[in-house]
């Protein structure tokens, strides 16, 4: 079994590393490679119960025992407090998390292989086997299911109300678990024999939620234990879903799924092509799609799941995530269905930046959103030809540049300068959000750097749009305001003393922090900042910034840097943009550098060397997950969630962009103002760069 040498590595190491598999609907497996749960979101069945959203830990984890020979062993590792029990963890000899969870346990005399998987059929329903890889004497294993039934953000508490379990007598191997008033009806089938023992088990420590400074334990409950009797070779079969399950369904489109993997390549990255590593990359981004985009105000949202294992609704980081999720994939149903619904809830020139799941009314507080959606039409565009869908979508376009000019809500407006602002009091309207409480920590109101960069790509999206749908007169005014924003820019935001951008022009001077988001100022596909200042401006950010595993959000020379992301929420909010890596800024950093270098294939090799790192990590020791977030300072302890879908898409479109150069029949060269129509959709020009 490839993957991690458990036997190798420490308790806290292996109980540091999580696993995260999803079921294409918003559903959700995770736990450490120990299978010890350390966070109330781990769970063995997370169903979203309104997919892709209302979700609830389902089953929390399973305790198995066996016994050979008489001789019994606890395979589960449990942490209570003061206290590991069962502490079966030393019987794991191996884990990998491909093509699902699977590890390798072993006893005196036996050994077992475990797996964790979901049926592709995007249900609620999630497969655990068993199979007895070697053994001289039947193996007798006994399954514990352990319930929690409840949301992902809440814990579960012995309770009055009676759960109670059925077992069914017309089907065998059946088990139904009734619902509540608080709990979710719950469906399991076998193929061993079912005994119940109703109990609850207390005070079940979570000790991520306890550092992170939240309530920490939980009661589970079980309607008791399912006993196996196998022989070398037998597999053990256990099912959970919360609609009715039949064993032999699951076990057959599991079964199609295996025949697919059996051809994958090997999971060591030093063993695979460019092509299988784009491919691992793809499945892994594929991941945050959802077949069942949630229906929010009688409106279908977001296909993309912007992170597990906890997830707003956040539509920046959709935007973000939309290109290596959606356009590079080729799931161009499902990105146009985006776009629209998206322009759909525009208001006053705004997008929004939050949608409640719930159906509540969205939040409209981030000044950039609007600028992401118009960057996310045009790259629809170049990738698609869809010429029809985005000349519906127009309109929107024109909304939001001219709210933007004559000024909106949160204080954006073109301020005299020729510079759009921002002035939202308290509020964290840019993507560095964090507040705790009245405090604003990464306080960016004025003239931040990444708002002017992606204004000035809006605007020249504008331009090319109008040529494109022949409005000469507006895009020759889309024309004149883009140049005069460029020159502003340039003349306003370039700090010669660091050859870089100040982050944020206030009208009583600047802030020259270095931070990555000068970044959009050079990547995005029209770039503001003058071609001759971007290399200076990459040399700064590639000493001051870049890491193998992405880039700081702050100088480590700063006074302001936190090396750390830890503690409890104070010390988490007052750490996360002012130093932690976020792997998701490799992709604009990418995009900059590949500028300077010329047609592909001219800069492959210099950005394989940088997300080589990232790609190492996730192929290895990251389980085929990216998380959100790095510490500043060695080793980079991953922090944040789990699974962050800006860092999954932007590393799969950096692959394949710029690796394995993927380019798109009849795409225009974007990344320079023409001021005059680009070549219409099969009408190729040159790419020129990547």
């Amino acid at each position: 079994m490839p993957g991690i040498d458990v036997t190798a590595l420490s308790f806290d190491e292996l109980i540091a590393r999580e696993w995260l598999i999803t079921n294409g609907a918003g559903g959700y497996a995770s736990s450490t490679v120990l299978g010890l749960n350390t966070r109330k979101y781990h769970g063995l069945l997370v169903a979203a119960m309104a997919a892709p959203v209302r979700r609830m830990v389902i089953l929390s984890r399973v305790e198995e025992t066996v016994t050979v020979n008489g001789r019994s062993s606890a395979l589960a590792t449990v942490e209570y407090p003061g206290v590991v029990h069962p502490a079966g963890h030393p019987l794991i000899r191996a884990f990998t998390a491909t093509p699902y969870p699977r590890w390798a346990i072993q006893g005196e005399g036996w050994t077992i292989e475990k797996s964790v998987r979901f049926s592709p059929s995007g249900e609620n329903d999630l497969l655990i086997t068993y199979t007895v890889l070697a053994s001289d004497a039947p193996v007798h294993l006994r399954v514990r299911p352990l319930f929690a039934l409840r949301g992902i953000h809440d814990l579960m508490y012995q309770w009055s109300g009676r759960l109670e379990a059925e077992v069914s007598t017309e089907m065998p191997g059946r088990v139904r678990i009734a619902a509540t008033a608080r709990t979710p009806e719950v469906h399991m089938a076998h193929d061993g024999i079912f005994d119940a023992k109703p109990l609850w088990y207390l005070s079940t420590l979570y000790r991520r939620e306890r550092e992170r400074g939240y309530a920490a334990l939980e009661d589970l409950w079980t309607p008791g234990e399912v006993a196996f009797t196998l022989q070398l070779g037998q597999t053990a079969n256990f099912a959970a879903a919360v609609q009715p399950v039949g064993l032999e369904n699951v076990l057959s489109a599991c079964s199609q799924a295996d025949i697919q993997e059996e051809h994958r390549p090997p999971c060591r990255v030093s063993a695979l092509s460019d092509q299988a590593i784009g491919q691992k990359l793809s499945h892994m981004v594929d991941q945050f799609v959802s077949a069942a985009p949630p229906v929010v105000g009688g409106r279908c949202w977001s296909c993309i799941v912007p992170q597990y294992p906890w997830t707003a609704w956040a539509v920046r980081d959709t935007l973000i995530a939309f290109p290596g999720a959606l356009l590079v994939t080729g799931k161009f149903a499902l990105a146009r269905a985006l776009l629209a619904t998206l322009a759909g809830l525009v208001r006053d020139g705004i997008t929004p930046s939050e949608i409640d799941e719930a159906g509540g009314e969205p939040a409209y507080n981030a000044c950039d959103t609007s600028l992401w959606l118009i960057n996310a039409i045009w790259l629809y565009l170049i990738h698609s030809g869809d010429e029809a869908a985005v000349r519906q979508l127009f309109p929107t376009v024109r909304q939001i540049i001219e709210r933007y000019q004559a000024g909106t809500a949160l204080g954006i407006a073109v301020n005299g300068d020729g510079l759009l602002r921002v002035r939202a009091a308290g509020v964290g309207s840019t993507w560095m959000n964090s507040k705790l409480n009245d405090w604003v920590i990464t306080p960016r109101n004025g003239r931040p750097v990444e708002l002017n960069a992606l204004w000035y790509n809006a605007l020249c999206i504008a331009r090319e749009l109008a040529f494109r749908f022949d409005d000469a007169p507006l895009a020759r005014q889309y024309a004149a305001t883009a140049e005069q924003h460029r020159a502003d820019f340039n003349q306003r935001f370039w700090n010669p003393l660091a050859n870089c951008c100040y982050d944020v022009v206030n009208d009583a001077g600047e802030d020259a922090s270095i931070r990555p988001n000068q970044l959009l100022a050079a990547s995005l596909p029209f770039a503001v900042l003058a071609e001759v200042r971007v290399p200076e401006m990459l040399d700064t950010v590639r000493f001051k910034l870049l890491t193998p595993l992405g880039l700081r959000t702050l100088d480590a020379g700063d006074p302001n840097y936190q090396c750390r992301y830890a503690g409890d929420v104070a010390a988490r909010d007052r750490a996360y943009h002012q130093g932690c890596i976020f792997p998701w800024l490799l992709g604009p950093y990418c995009a900059a550098m590949a500028k300077t270098q010329g047609p592909w294939p001219a800069a492959a090799e210099a950005i394989r060397r940088i997300v080589t790192g990232l790609v190492e990590y996730v192929l290895g020791n990251g389980l085929n997950v990216v998380p959100e977030l790095f510490d500043g300072d060695a080793p980079h302890k991953p922090g944040g969630a789990v699974s962050d879908a800006r860092a999954a898409a932007e590393l799969n479109r950096v692959w394949h962009e710029h690796i394995l150069g993927r380019h798109i029949l009849g795409r225009p060269d974007a990344h320079a103002p023409t001021g005059q129509h680009t070549a219409p959709a099969g009408q190729a020009r040159s790419r020129g760069r990547a």
